[in-house]
C-alpha cells in the first residue's frame, strides 16, 4: 500500500470501548408510597409505618387523612396528630383528603357492590350520594383539614370508589386525585380536560396467610408493569406490625443503595 492509499493511522486503531452510562434515579425506578386511613384511632400505627419507611430511605410519602371520622374533626379530637401531620408536611410529605368520614352512608347498587372487596364496601363513602350530598361531604372534609392547618394537596376516594358527581367536583378543589389505576391532575388552563397517567396501585393484602405470602412478589411485579414507578399503598390494618413489613421490605430496596427514589403521589 503506497502513501496515497494508506489509511490514516486513527482508522486502524481499535475504537475505545464505550462505558455504559450510569443508571439515573429515574432508570433505577421510583416509589410513590401512600399511607391510607390516617385518623386518631390509627395514628400511632401510621406513625410507626412512617418511621419504618424512613428507616428504608423513603423520604417522601403521601398521607391520606380522614378529616372527621365519626363526625369528630381531627384538629379537635387529636391535636397531637394534627401537629405530626404538619411536621411531616414540612419534611416533604404530601397531605391528601381521604373522603370525609370514610363510611358509606348509602347502599351501593348491586353491580357497583360486586366491584368492591368485602373489606372495602363499608368505606365506599361517595357511592349512592347525589350531586348535592357529594359536594357537601367533599367541602366539609376540605374545611376541616383547612381549619386544622392541613389544607390538602390532593384527594383519594375511600376504597377508590369514584362517582361521576365526585369526578366533576374534584378539579375545583384539588391539584391531583388518584384512582386505583390512574393518577389525574387538574388542567393547567381553563376549559381543558384533566390529565391522566396510568399508574396502578399495589398494596399489602391482609386477609389470610396466602395473600400475605403472595404480596411481596406481586408488589415487585407491579413495579415492573408500572414502567419504573411503583405505587405502593399501605394501610394500618394490614401492615402495622414491623415484622410483617420486613417480609416485603426488599420491594423498596436497601436505604444505602438508593434502589428506588421516593416521591409523593401526583402526576
Amino acid at each position: 500500500m503506497d502513501a496515497s492509499t494508506q489509511a490514516p493511522a486513527g482508522m486502524l486503531r481499535r475504537r475505545p470501548r464505550v462505558q455504559p452510562a450510569r443508571r439515573t434515579a429515574a432508570a433505577r425506578g421510583r416509589v410513590a408510597v401512600a399511607i391510607h386511613d390516617i385518623e386518631p384511632a390509627t395514628f400511632e400505627r401510621c406513625a410507626l409505618i412512617r418511621d419504618w419507611l424512613d428507616d428504608h430511605g423513603v423520604d417522601r410519602v403521601t398521607l391520606l387523612v380522614i378529616p372527621a371520622r365519626d363526625l369528630h374533626p381531627l384538629g379537635m379530637r387529636c391535636p397531637q396528630m394534627a401537629s405530626w401531620l404538619a411536621e411531616r408536611r414540612l419534611a416533604g410529605d404530601s397531605i391528601a383528603q381521604h373522603g370525609f368520614q370514610h363510611e358509606q352512608l348509602r347502599r351501593a347498587g348491586r353491580a357497583r357492590g360486586l366491584l368492591l372487596r368485602s373489606s372495602e364496601r363499608h368505606a365506599a363513602e361517595f357511592v349512592g350520594l347525589n350531586a348535592q350530598e357529594t359536594r357537601r361531604a367533599l367541602d366539609a372534609g376540605w374545611r376541616v383539614l383547612k381549619l386544622a392547618g392541613l389544607e390538602p394537596d390532593g384527594f383519594v376516594a375511600p376504597a377508590y370508589a369514584y362517582t361521576q358527581a365526585l369526578r366533576r367536583l374534584l378539579p375545583r378543589r384539588f391539584r391531583w386525585w388518584a384512582g386505583l389505576w390512574w393518577l389525574h391532575s387538574r388542567a393547567e388552563r381553563w376549559g381543558a380536560q384533566p390529565r391522566g397517567v396510568l399508574a396502578p396501585a399495589v398494596g399489602m393484602a391482609g386477609d389470610g396467610l396466602l395473600r400475605r405470602a403472595l404480596a411481596p412478589p406481586l408488589i415487585r411485579a407491579g413495579g415492573v408493569l408500572c414502567g419504573g414507578t411503583l405505587r405502593l399503598d399501605l394501610r394500618p390494618a394490614t401492615c402495622a406490625a414491623r415484622v410483617r413489613c420486613t417480609r416485603w421490605s426488599g420491594c423498596l430496596g436497601a436505604p444505602a443503595s438508593g434502589a428506588r427514589r421516593s416521591l409523593t403521589t401526583r402526576c
